[in-house]
């Protein structure tokens, strides 16, 4: 079974909220983030109010307090010194910066390119600037590395910066991207791995870095990012669409696998080969939510079907009793099932 199938997409179903055709990419870039401003942003400034900080959380570097190790604490912030003359593990609280250096890891590979009416590239370009612009516009910095997938290096580096202009031109890379039809150059399946590892050797002071993909990659990327978020905050942003878990009942139809550009004629009418399709995307995910649990790192889940708004204030209500949780909060835990279900 393919790791990603493609559906091929009619040509005559542009989405309603297509750019104008022929438009630049830095049109596209402008358009797009003052339509984000004007209906996400303005939105989440309504609602998100003090649930900026359970969103994003600056490192510190000023003592605050020390206290017992709990089983949920980062071991690096284990007083050694204090350990060894209390005989007990104690960590060490500090206070927060207000600024801090965000870092987008983004996955341009052949993939993001599939959705049944919104792709996951596009998808990434709203999540992009809403998160980016929540964030300069807090007096942050934001850069970014674009990774097409393949072994070696990331083929663009954006230095982290802050204001307007600048989360433009990081959209406008990322939407060139795509107009440039770089997917149809590829012949391999993703490399995460290496995307981490770079993002590893480049970015040295500790960040915030947003890993923006749908994670469908080769093997062998679960320890890199075991060891970046040893060093930074890492948030997930693991993008989706529904075909990708459950196949429609269409008859036959060929696939195309994004990547490899390999073909499969399949029958989905077959009630048996959607349940092994199905059961094995099941797999996947429990696969994917195991090495990011295991890693210590919060996934943001976003889906081409799902208002970005609303899956961002979710993300933020979870953050938020996650904090009150670690803080021995027991009334939290019936709020936190009540979220995840709702």
């Amino acid at each position: 079974m393919f790791s990603f199938l493609k559906r091929r997409a009619p040509e005559s179903s542009p989405a309603a909220d297509k750019p104008p055709a022929g438009q630049s990419a830095a049109g596209q870039a402008e358009r797009l983030l003052r339509r984000l401003e004007w209906t996400v942003l303005r939105r989440l400034d309504g609602q998100l109010q003090g649930d900026y900080r359970s969103l994003f959380r600056g490192a510190g570097l000023v003592l605050a307090d020390l206290r017992e190790y709990q089983a949920h604490d980062d071991v690096r912030h284990i007083d050694w010194n204090v350990t060894a003359r209390m005989g007990t593990p104690y960590v060490r609280e500090h206070q927060e910066d207000r600024e801090v250096a965000a870092w987008f890891l983004l996955d341009v590979s052949g993939s993001m390119d599939f959705g049944a009416g919104t792709t996951k590239r596009e998808l990434a370009a709203q999540a992009v600037g809403t998160l980016a612009r929540l964030l300069s516009g807090r007096g942050n910095r934001v850069g970014a590395l674009l990774h097409d997938g393949q072994q070696g290096r990331a083929d663009r580096l954006i230095p982290a910066r802050g204001g307007r202009r600048h989360v433009l031109h990081l959209l406008h890379s990322l939407l060139e991207r795509k107009a440039q039809g770089t997917m149809a150059q590829t012949a391999a399946a993703t490399d995460l791995g290496a995307m981490l590892r770079q993002a590893q050797a480049v970015i040295r002071r500790r960040s915030l870095l947003f890993v923006v993909s749908d994670f469908i990659a080769l093997p062998g990327w679960e320890k890199a990012l075991d060891q970046l978020a040893r060093r930074h905050e890492v948030l997930a942003v693991r993008l989706r669409d529904p075909l990708e878990n459950r196949l429609p009942e269409s008859g036959l139809f060929w696939v195309q696998d994004a990547e490899t550009g390999e073909q499969l004629l399949l029958d989905a009418g077959d009630r048996g080969m959607r349940r092994r399709f199905e059961a094995q995307a099941q797999v996947r995910e429990e696969l994917l939510q195991e090495t990011l649990a295991h890693a210590g790192v919060d996934c943001l889940e976003l889906s081409t079907d799902e208002a970005l708004d609303q899956a961002l204030l979710r993300f933020a209500r979870l953050r938020k009793l996650a904090s009150r949780l670690a803080a021995g909060s027991s009334s939290a835990a019936l709020s936190a099932k009540a979220v995840r279900h709702a």
